[in-house]
């Protein structure tokens, strides 16, 4: 059982042949695995770009009552998620997990969708990334740049931070998303302190405020908001003690966003008054924080505010790279993708192949899109705004199908060990986010050109949700190919570091 090898057998795997097909382990503590996940929440970008959007093109107040329900649906995702980290430690987390409960096809279609949707999520940020570097420049050295010239400068540093070792990363991780959570706070305080003419209400809290037709949208927006939690047990393998360290960091995530953003939405409607939040949000857009922290905290600190939505989202970009290559790390170990990408630094035991191929998709990606630009639009960010609208939310829907095949994969992969009576609540609460997640995907793909700002009859509700299911079922194909031509391959799917130790044993044993 994954349990009891796990940590057991990890120093006798770290002298066997394959051992840059295993990463360091005690890398990371809870500190900085903590930071690690949260920096890909971006709570900066998120408090300015996704909240007043969210704002703006649902008409709900209650956003900040969203934030409260989704966290009680992440936790009691987690419940099970995290029970499942405890048996199970692979760099391929969602995969690994779902492999363990429905099965190596299943793994392998989970694989290919895990991989699309966190490149989708990291490729997206570079595009307002691009566009906010862009204006700064314009706005404090008055030069024109292009937003492409930031966005490849990005790609190719965070490349470089990708190929050295993880404590490195988690450093500079830290210090952004300690500085940017810290001056939204302020924000938060300065909004209670002065707060609109409707005094410290609590209107947004109110049930009657999600009576809209728009909330099954608006999940789909806030749940955004979350992503980065679940990827804690892909670190798993660089931990001392991945069955402590991962559970404690998934519940100190989800609890800390859930009312980290409830908060912060809240002191927007608190700020703006909770009848004019809808309007001052449609008529400001991104802008909204900013206009309200030049009126209570002056120019100087929403100077710096812009340049921590910058670096906040930065953070954001390196986290969910760090994600992709261990993605691709963990599929080139069991064959899903070429060995290349199996194999780790020999230097800083980072997964340097997985690293490069993350830096190449999201070069081609921005030069695309810079190509695309250099077109008569009739609007110049329209191709920005895009990248970042489309591919954010294509990664969105991937990551919601994830956990919900994995809050599936949980029950099944406790049923067949027969374990149902000492699992029994932590089986009820998987099924119920299980359900709840597919009803958040089913919003997703109908609203989808609500989503991505397109008519209702635009091809592109259907294409870019399609990239998924492409994903799922080319995935599903290579799975099955897989079985059929080599068993041993297939079944070695989501084993990790323990096809290892079974390898090592076979060859003692011969």
């Amino acid at each position: 059982m994954a349990t009891e090898s796990s940590s057991k057998s990890r120093p006798e795997i770290s002298t066997f042949k394959g051992q840059d097909r295993a990463l360091r382990a005690g890398r990371l503590g809870t500190g900085g695995l903590l930071l690690s996940v949260l920096a890909a929440t971006a709570p900066l970008m998120v408090v300015a770009g996704v909240m007043p959007t969210t704002f703006a093109v649902m008409g709900i107040v209650g956003q900040p009552l969203l934030y409260v329900v989704l966290g009680l649906v992440l936790v009691l995702f987690s419940v099970g998620y995290a029970e499942m980290s405890r048996h199970v430690h692979n760099a391929g987390a969602f995969y690994a997990y779902i492999s363990r409960g429905l099965g190596g096809t299943a793994g392998a279609s989970a694989a290919l969708v895990a991989l699309v949707a966190y490149n989708a999520l990291q490729v997206g940020i570079y595009g307002i990334f691009g566009f906010e570097v862009s204006g700064l420049f314009a706005t404090y050295a008055d030069l024109s740049v292009a937003w492409w010239i930031p966005a490849l400068v990005a790609a190719l540093v965070v490349g470089a931070l990708g190929w050295l070792k993880i404590d490195v990363n988690a450093r500079v991780l830290g210090v952004l998303l300690i500085v940017e959570v810290a001056l939204v706070v302020i924000f938060d305080v300065a909004a209670v302190a002065d707060p609109a003419a409707q005094g410290l209400s609590l209107h947004a809290f109110n049930p009657d405020t999600l009576s809209g037709a728009g909330v099954g949208t608006a999940l789909c927006f806030c749940i955004a908001a979350f992503l980065g939690f679940e990827q804690a047990p892909v670190y798993a393998e660089e931990t001392s003690r991945p069955h402590i360290l991962v559970p404690r960091v998934m519940f100190l995530a989800v609890g800390g966003v859930a009312v980290f953003f409830a908060l912060s939405s809240w002191a927007l409607t608190v700020a703006t008054g909770p009848s004019a939040v809808v309007a001052e949000s449609q008529k400001q857009s991104a802008g909204l924080l900013f206009g309200l922290t030049e009126s209570r905290l002056g120019g100087t600190f929403t100077d710096v505010l812009h340049v921590l939505f910058v670096t906040g989202m930065f953070a954001a970009m390196l986290s969910f790279h760090n994600v992709v290559a261990r993605y691709a790390f963990a599929m080139g170990r069991e064959g899903l993708l070429p060995a290349a990408f199996g194999r780790t630094n020999s230097a800083s035991g980072a997964p340097g192949t997985g690293s490069l191929l993350q830096t190449a998709v999201s070069v081609v990606v921005v030069v695309v899109f810079a190509i695309a630009d250099d077109k008569p639009t009739g609007d110049p960010t329209v191709p920005v705004l895009h990248l970042f609208t489309w591919f954010g939310n294509i990664g969105s829907l991937g990551v919601i199908l994830l956990m919900a095949a994995a809050s599936a994969s949980v029950i099944a992969f406790f049923v067949r060990r027969g374990a149902v009576g000492a699992q029994a609540w932590r089986l009820v609460t998987s099924a119920l986010a299980g359900i709840a997640l597919l009803v958040i995907a089913v919003y997703t793909v109908k609203d989808f050109d609500v989503l991505v700002g397109a008519g209702p009859g635009s091809s592109l509700s259907w294409l870019l949700p399609g990239i998924i299911g492409l994903a799922v079922v080319v995935g599903l194909a290579q799975g099955l190919i897989l079985r059929a031509r080599r068993p041993e391959a297939h079944a070695r799917i989501g084993l990790g570091n323990e096809a290892f130790q079974l390898e090592k044993a076979a060859e003692e044993a011969s």
